[in-house]
C-alpha cells in the first residue's frame, strides 16, 4: 500500500493532531490512529471494535451494502459454483488459484495428512461419554501441540506450512471422531481414495458392520457448506485467532481459541439456533404468532436466520446454500417435513413482507445450512463443529498472514476505566 498523502485533523484541549488517512484497494478510507496516544495522550473508545481496523489483510473483503464477499478478489458465488473447497483453501492460503499441477500436489498433501496420531484416541477417552463435540474439539485441537512437536515453531516458515496442512487435513477427522465418541460408536479412519467432503461424511456415518456409500449430491452439498464458510474477514473467531497469535502462541493453541469463540450462539451457533427456532414454531399456522412477536420491540424473541450484522443486503452465500438445500431435500425426498414447511413459509414471508423487506431481513446462510445438515442426518450438536472444520482454512490463512507481517505487535486493547481511583487498604477489624 502506498504511503498516505491525506490527513485528518483532530483538535482537542488546545492540541491539533494530523492523523494519516490510508486508502485500501476496496472499502472506506481508514484513519491511522496508531500514534494517537504517543502524540496526543488519549485513546479512542470503540466497543466491539466495529469502527476499528485491527490489521492489514489481503485475504477476504466484504461489502455489506452490496452483499458482496470476495476471497482474494474472487466472488464467493463463482467459487461455490465453479470451484471446490480444497481449491478455495489453496486460494486463501497462497493468494492465487492453483494450476492443475499445484492443485493435485496440494490435494495430495492434505489427503495424506488426514489421519491423526494413534495415541490421540486415548485422549478422547478422557472426555465424558456425552461430551458435546465442540467441547471435545476445543480440547483435542489445543492438545495437537503435544502430539506434533515438529510444527510449533512459528519462526520457521516450513513448520508453519506443515502446521497449516495438518490442521486443514485433520480437523474433519477430529470433528468426526468427536461426533462418533458422543454417540458411542467406534472411530472411522479416513480413506485416501475419496475426496475431502465425502471423506468427512463417511467418517461421520459409516460403521464397521456396514460401510457408508456417499451420494455425490450430498458430498457436493457438504463441499459447498465448507466453501461458503471458509473465511469471513475479521469476525469474532478470526480476531480471536489473531489476538492469540500475536503473543507468539503455537498455531494449534490459536486455532483452538478460534474454535472456542466460534461456539458462541451469536457466532457459529447461529444455524443451530435457527433450526431450533423452526422446531419451536412447529407448524406453518403458528408463523403469524412468531412474526408478531418478532415485530414487538418489548418481546425478547428474535427470528434466527434472518438478516446479518455485516450484510445489509442479501447474504451472497445464502443464494448458493438455498440451491444446495433444494438439491439435498429433493434427493432425500423430504417435502412434507413440518420443519421444512415452516422454513419455506418463513422464507416466502421474509421475501414479501414489508417489515422484513424494509429492514432487509433476508434469509441468511445459517437459515439454509441448518436445514441441509439436518436433512443429512447431523444432530444440531454437530452444526458448529462442521462450521469449525470449514473455517479452519480461514483461521490458518489469517494466522499465516499475521505471522509474516513485519509490523505485527502483540494485541493490547485499551480501556475506558470507570472504577475507583486509588484507595488505601483498611485492616479487616476496621471495616
Amino acid at each position: 500500500m502506498a504511503e498516505s498523502t491525506k490527513t485528518a485533523t483532530l483538535s482537542f484541549e488546545g492540541k491539533t493532531l494530523d492523523l494519516p488517512i490510508r486508502t485500501p484497494t476496496a472499502g472506506p478510507d481508514v484513519i491511522d490512529i496508531s500514534k494517537l496516544y504517543a502524540q496526543g495522550g488519549v485513546f479512542t473508545h470503540d466497543p466491539g471494535y466495529t469502527s476499528t481496523s485491527s490489521c492489514e489483510s489481503k485475504i477476504t473483503f466484504i461489502d455489506g451494502d452490496k452483499g458482496e464477499l470476495l476471497h482474494r478478489g474472487y466472488p464467493i458465488d463463482q467459487l461455490a459454483e465453479k470451484s471446490h473447497y480444497l481449491e478455495v483453501c489453496y486460494l486463501l492460503l497462497y493468494g492465487e488459484l492453483p494450476t492443475a499441477d499445484e492443485l493435485e500436489d496440494f490435494e495430495s498433501r492434505v489427503t495424506n495428512h488426514t489421519m491423526v496420531h494413534e495415541q490421540m484416541h486415548n485422549f478422547f477417552r478422557g472426555f465424558r461419554r456425552d461430551a458435546h463435540p465442540m467441547a471435545t474439539m476445543v480440547g483435542v485441537v489445543g492438545a495437537m501441540s503435544a502430539f506434533y512437536h515438529d510444527s510449533t515453531d512459528i519462526s520457521d516458515p516450513w513448520q508453519r506450512e506443515v502446521a497449516s496442512i495438518r490442521m486443514i487435513a485433520k480437523l474433519p477427522t477430529i470433528a468426526a471422531m468427536a461426533y462418533k465418541y458422543s454417540i458411542g460408536q467406534p472411530f472411522v479412519y479416513p480413506r485416501n481414495d475419496i475426496d475431502y467432503a465425502a471423506n468427512f461424511l463417511r467418517m461421520c456415518f459409516a460403521v464397521p458392520a456396514e460401510d457408508y456409500e456417499v451420494d455425490p449430491i450430498m458430498a457436493r452439498a457438504m463441499d459447498r457448506i465448507f466453501t461458503l464458510h471458509a473465511d469471513h474477514e475479521q469476525n469474532a473467531s478470526t480476531s480471536t485467532v489473531r489476538l492469540a497469535s500475536s503473543s507468539g502462541a503455537n498455531p494449534f493453541a490459536c486455532i483452538a481459541a478460534g474454535i472456542a469463540c466460534l461456539w458462541g450462539p451469536a457466532h457459529g451457533g447461529a444455524n443451530q439456533a435457527c433450526l431450533e427456532m423452526l422446531r419451536e414454531i412447529g407448524t406453518p399456522d403458528r408463523i403469524p404468532e412468531f412474526i408478531t412477536r418478532a415485530k414487538d420491540k418489548d418481546d425478547p424473541f428474535r427470528l434466527m436466520g434472518f438478516g446479518h450484522r455485516v450484510y445489509k443486503n442479501f447474504d451472497p452465500r445464502a443464494k448458493v446454500m438455498k440451491q444446495s438445500a433444494d438439491e439435498v431435500l429433493d434427493l432425500m425426498g423430504i417435502h412434507d417435513n413440518p420443519t421444512l414447511q415452516v422454513a419455506k413459509e418463513l422464507e416466502r414471508i421474509a421475501l414479501e413482507d414489508e417489515y422484513f423487506v424494509d429492514k432487509k431481513l433476508y434469509p441468511n446462510v445459517d437459515f439454509y445450512s441448518g436445514i441441509i445438515l439436518d436433512a443429512m442426518g447431523f444432530p444440531t450438536s454437530m452444526f458448529t463443529p462442521i462450521f469449525a472444520v470449514s473455517r479452519t482454512v480461514g483461521w490458518v490463512s489469517q494466522w499465516k498472514e499475521m505471522i509474516s507481517d513485519p509490523t505485527m505487535k502483540i494485541g493490547r486493547p485499551r480501556q475506558l476505566y470507570t472504577g475507583h481511583t486509588r484507595r488505601d487498604y483498611v485492616d479487616v477489624e476496621n471495616r
